[in-house]
């Protein structure tokens, strides 16, 4: 029978290999996931006291930020094709979600939030008459959409917090009516945001190298840029130009950031 004697030598060496392992499997364990979303948002969330002054005035800010922001999905073949990009090129954006799109595809959401992107509120259907028919609709519409995300992210009582107007607050379309949707949101808490740089994908259709063009003539001279795209092919296909796209702000100096960023 062999009897083995350990030294100080080898109790040390043999201590430092096995804290070694611990540390490594540790850093496993953290880096492994991709669920790296910021704050867990609820309707019991206490938000910023002024986020809605930070959105107002995010489009004027001084500094070389991009937020990417993605309307009208979650779709099925082009949503999956923008989160590997962004995946790739380590960019967090911002997910303007159609309700009914949501119930639709709730894994898709699922994806998206787990790896970081805000998940925000677009309505429930993206049809301006339903929208807007009365205050009551308006409020329904709100909270089916978060309701929809709460289940396909598995969080009870989620709230966006942040809701973008179907065409945008700024289209002459329903002026009156929307003013009074805006203060329905102030009063539920919630801020709105629009964009100031875009592709045109929605326009009309064009190709790939047309819809960089659009987003360079577009963010020429600006400093902070919301940025709207659209994660679906209606008209034209973002996804094809989006590597393309964040690599040129990239080149450009800009920080990317998504509205975890805004609120505290």
């Amino acid at each position: 029978m062999k009897i083995f004697i350990l030294t100080k030598k080898s109790i040390f060496f043999i201590s430092f290999i096995v804290l070694t392992i611990l540390i490594i499997f540790t850093l496993y364990l953290v880096f492994k996931t991709d669920n790296v979303f910021a704050v867990e948002l609820t309707y019991n969330s206490i938000v910023s006291s002024n986020l809605n002054e930070k959105i107002t005035k995010l489009t004027s800010g001084k500094e070389k930020k991009a937020y990417f922001t993605f309307d009208d999905g979650p779709n099925a073949t082009i949503t999956p094709k923008v989160l590997d990009i962004l995946k790739e090129e380590n960019v967090k954006a911002t997910f303007f979600v159609i309700g009914k799109n949501v119930e639709e595809h709730p894994e898709i959401v699922k994806r998206a939030y787990e790896e970081g992107h805000y998940i925000a509120n677009h309505s429930y259907d993206h049809h301006n008459n339903s929208l807007y028919k009365n205050e009551e609709s308006f409020i329904k519409q709100i909270k089916m959409t978060d309701e929809a995300i709460g289940k396909a992210i598995e969080k009870k009582d989620y709230c966006s917090y942040v809701f973008r107007f179907p065409n945008g607050y700024m289209s002459s379309q329903n002026k009156e009516k929307k003013k009074k949707a805006r203060e329905l949101l102030e009063e539920m808490n919630y801020s709105y945001i629009d964009w100031n740089c875009l592709n045109n994908d929605s326009m009309k259709k064009y190709t790939s190298t047309q819809l960089l063009e659009n987003l360079k003539k577009c963010a020429k001279n600006k400093d902070t840029l919301v940025i709207l795209m659209h994660d679906t092919k209606d008209v034209s296909n973002s996804s094809l130009v989006l590597k393309d796209s964040i690599r040129y702000f990239k080149e450009k100096g800009y920080k990317f950031e998504n509205f975890y960023d805004l609120v505290e």
